[in-house]
């Protein structure tokens, strides 16, 4: 069982500082921003990696080892005040070893007689926006572990392309959305590590590399704290979004033109011509006057 130990303050220990890229000085030094925090984890031991390695009959990519022989996972959150309100907002994790599992293993898909992650794999496929990369399977022909579960919004995984027995080069990072189509991260652990760091955990920043990208709410807060990102096509689209510029003397600004009534002319004299029926529309030419009828 691994313990888990106080939250801390990023700022507090200089070996916090350079794990967190030094992105909670940034976070703290944002506007509304408060308790930034780390769950500080002691490094893994060697045989706890070679025990996961055998167990799972895969070996762990050197990048990988090296985060956990420093840090047996990663756990930073943030929250925002507003008003007299605080709401916990940024999160990033990254799995410890003993809940680096495969996805098949979990415990939602282990009821008697329950559908597989397997017997999806034909649905999972199909509607794929980018068929030039050859996505995870979920039968074995892949090896897939659970990295992050991000906070119930899909998981992030580390995926051996070709099965078991796993081996280092083999590994990429994917994320598995809520309608379990896959869409890719990043070739190696230490570039995933780095957009975790550089999107500052916002909620859902993982859609923003999906075709259909990240929900109106979670832009809200984009909006508000700019992620330290890559060129996606998240920012590159709308770069405008990113700035918070909300000036609420024009968003409640009215556009309707304001009507001015018009004077109304004097009433022409009759000239012989008989006046509109009573079923007749009526008509907007001054020279009607008031609408009465005209004496012959």
């Amino acid at each position: 069982m691994e313990e888990t130990p106080p939250p801390v303050q990023a700022g507090s220990k200089p070996h916090l500082e350079k794990l967190t890229l030094g992105v909670t000085r940034i976070l703290e030094s944002s506007p509304g921003v408060t308790e930034v925090s780390i769950i500080e984890k002691l490094p893994a031991e060697r045989h706890m990696i070679s025990s996961w390695e055998q167990k799972n009959n895969c070996v762990m990519p050197e990048d990988v080892r090296n985060f956990y022989l420093m840090t047996n996972g990663f756990h930073m959150t943030w929250s925002v005040k507003l008003d007299d309100h605080i709401i916990p907002l940024g999160s990033m994790v990254i799995n410890g070893i003993s809940k680096l599992t495969q996805l098949i293993q979990s415990s939602v898909y282990s009821l008697p007689n329950a559908p597989t992650l397997a017997d999806l794999e034909d649905d999972t496929q199909e509607g794929s926006e980018d068929h030039q990369v050859e996505k995870p399977h979920f039968d074995c022909r892949s090896a897939i572990f659970e990295l992050d579960s991000c906070n119930g919004n899909g998981k992030v995984c580390l995926v051996y392309k070709n099965g078991k027995p796993g081996l280092a080069h083999d590994t990429e990072i994917w994320f598995l959305d809520r309608a379990l189509y896959w869409h890719f991260l990043t070739d190696t652990f230490t570039a995933y590590y780095r957009l975790l760091i550089t999107h500052l955990g916002l909620p859902q920043w993982q859609y923003a590399f999906t075709s259909y990208g990240v929900s109106p709410q979670a832009k809200q807060w984009f909006s508000m704290y700019k992620p330290i990102t890559y060129c996606t096509s998240l920012l590159t689209e709308e770069p405008d979004t990113f700035v918070n510029k909300l000036d609420p003397s024009k968003v409640f600004k009215s556009k309707n033109k304001i009507l001015v009534p018009k004077k109304k002319g004097p009433v022409q004299p009759a000239s012989g011509q008989k006046g509109p029926g009573p079923l007749a529309p009526p008509t907007s030419k001054p020279s009607t006057g008031s609408g009465n009828p005209v004496r012959k």
